[in-house]
């Protein structure tokens, strides 16, 4: 090992992020995908944004935690694949130990955000269809920012000592990350010193985040179903739960990759890196281009909104 690598420091001020280790001389076919991944979740979700502010049918719960996801899903990419494409055009891999433990909170805060607008959709699902007379006085626009202001604030103080106790270990081995971001267990394993603490801490908080919002989300549908086999006919079954298919999409969109890499990063040892890399980044920035694709295509009256742009602007120039 260099000595580079073995220099003894307890506070470095850089990390070098290696990227794809293995696939190096991939490094600019991979970045295609990546800044194409990138473009379309930008220009998809200020679109979920544009269209929610501008249209007035829009202006409900629904839709309202549609724009908290968009919002979520911006900083979750802009906070990630810019340093991303920086290692793949530019070989730009230092990244300062402060800018590091910055996008580190970020990531993990966004996805633990975005698991609880998931939870606060099924709930909104659950009152329109099992309670919808009552739909629009308890799903108020005061109620409604108040979820948001909960959900921010779960986020924000369940990452917090993530930074903090990076902060606290000391680095005594290598400032070298082979990973493209700066993930949490990634820098942890620099530290030489004990952290179980941050290693037990992070399982519990995947865990808890994960599992109870996966269960508040199973209970909705179990009881939104319930409601739905009582309807009459089977055309009103189909149509009440055409109105969940959206939702019930980003929610596959979301957790199954971050189930799966979660599951090869604690089973697949035997797995080489780049592959837990390249799942690691899946999780991370599928989902963020998908949410709006997903509801731009299946909720009519946001396709509706964006076919009726999309006329005006041709018309505009064949005039």
């Amino acid at each position: 090992m260099s000595d580079s690598n073995t220099t003894d420091f307890t506070n470095p001020s850089t990390f070098i992020l290696l990227g794809i280790p293995g696939l190096e001389a991939a490094h600019i076919w991979i970045s295609i995908p990546f800044c194409t991944i990138y473009i379309i979740a930008i220009l998809g979700n200020f679109t979920i944004l544009f269209i929610v502010k501008r249209e007035p049918s829009l202006q409900e719960p629904m839709y309202y935690f549609l724009c908290m996801l968009a919002v979520s899903d911006l900083v979750l990419s802009t906070s990630t694949v810019p340093k991303m494409l920086s290692i793949f055009w530019f070989n730009s891999m230092e990244i300062s130990f402060s800018a590091c433990l910055t996008q580190m909170y970020f990531i993990h805060c966004c996805l633990v955000i975005d698991s609880g607008i998931l939870v606060a959709m099924a709930f909104d699902r659950y009152v329109a269809i099992c309670d919808p007379l009552r739909h629009s006085t308890i799903l108020t626009n005061p109620v409604v920012a108040k979820i948001g202001l909960a959900l921010l604030l779960r986020g924000g103080m369940l990452i917090l000592p993530y930074p903090f106790l990076a902060r606290q270990w000391p680095y005594c081995r290598t400032n070298i990350i082979p990973h493209l971001f700066c993930e949490h267990m990634a820098v942890m394993k620099l530290a030489c010193a004990d952290i179980r603490v941050s290693s037990y801490y992070s399982l519990s908080v995947s865990f808890l985040v994960m599992g109870l919002d996966v269960f508040f989300i199973a209970m909705s549908y179990i009881q939104i179903l319930r409601a739905i086999f009582r309807l009459p006919t089977k055309d009103a079954r189909l149509k009440t739960f055409g109105t969940c298919g959206s939702h019930l999409c980003v929610i596959l969109a979301s957790y199954i990759p971050a189930i799966f890499s979660l599951i090869m990063h604690r089973f697949g040892h035997n797995v080489p890196l780049h592959f837990h890399i390249l799942m690691a980044n899946a999780y991370l920035l599928m989902p963020p281009m998908l949410h709006p694709i997903i509801y731009g295509v299946r909720v009519k009256e946001i396709r509706e909104r964006v076919a009726g742009k999309r006329a005006k602007v041709l018309q505009s120039k064949a005039w």
